[in-house]
């Protein structure tokens, strides 16, 4: 038996993670119950329309890199939140979210 997909899973976890915070596509994967499915994350949240609700923008690569398509945007959202970003970059260690 195939385990379903469910994309609203992913975004109830997405909605969780608080601003000035980032997480990781591979932490939201274990924590929506889909391990080891992280790039599915990422299409799921490609999905989502750039003026969503949805804080899209404060999901970023294990790297600590800003990865998705719209990583400009995504960028200068986490700034404004007083999040540090350099050459794309988020330092996890400083601004990862521990649920």
């Amino acid at each position: 038996m195939s385990t379903l997909l469910d994309p609203t899973r992913v975004h109830t976890v997405v909605a969780r993670i608080p601003e000035g915070r980032v997480a990781s596509y591979g932490q939201i994967a274990e924590l929506a119950g889909y391990p080891r499915r992280a790039r599915w994350i990422g299409k799921v949240l490609s999905a989502i329309p750039s003026d969503s609700a949805l804080p899209w923008h404060r999901v970023i690569a294990s790297s600590g890199q800003i990865t998705c398509p719209r990583a400009q945007d995504a960028a200068q959202r986490l700034k404004a939140e007083g999040v540090s970003v350099s050459k794309r970059r988020v330092s996890l260690t400083r601004y990862r979210w521990q649920p």
